[in-house]
């Protein structure tokens, strides 16, 4: 992804992504380790199985880490994440195709600042979206990056 955005270069509509995922079980007990989520239904099972699920899920908070990330990099260094929110709306498993994008809803300026609204979903392999979220950010103004480098 680029350096870098900038207010005046994304249009509303624009998509950034989509970003493929497929994780597997030691990627799971990999995250759990790391997010200290030993909640079993994410790696037996037959507890997940009991839960009513086919099998393992995807921990919740890893799908929001990667809708995150993907804010984070259309941010760049110069720009600030204001509001970011997440639903959970369905279950994920490992070893299927998910993907990830963000979409342009809407930019405004704020007073001197480039203002814009995000949504971001996560989808199945079926095409649903199991985890919506939506986002403002403020990108910075070529303009006013122009007016510190003279």
């Amino acid at each position: 992804m680029k350096s870098q955005f900038f207010f005046e270069d994304i249009d509303e509509g624009h998509i950034f992504g989509p970003i493929e995922k497929n994780i597997d079980r030691k990627q799971l007990v990999m995250y759990a380790g790391a997010s200290q989520d030993f909640n079993e239904f994410h790696y037996d099972d037959e507890v997940a199985k009991k839960a009513g699920h086919k099998g393992i899920i995807i921990h919740g908070a890893l799908k929001s880490a990667w809708l995150a990330q993907l804010l984070v990099d259309i941010v760049g260094h110069q720009g600030r994440i204001l509001k970011f929110n997440v639903s959970y709306r369905g279950v994920d498993f490992p070893y299927e195709d998910l993907k990830y994008y963000g979409k342009v809803i809407k930019k405004s300026i704020e007073g001197s600042k480039g203002v814009v609204d995000i949504e971001l979903n996560l989808e199945n392999s079926k095409g649903q979206i199991t985890t919506p979220s939506t986002a403002q950010i403020e990108l910075p103004m070529k303009e006013k990056n122009e007016e510190k480098n003279v």
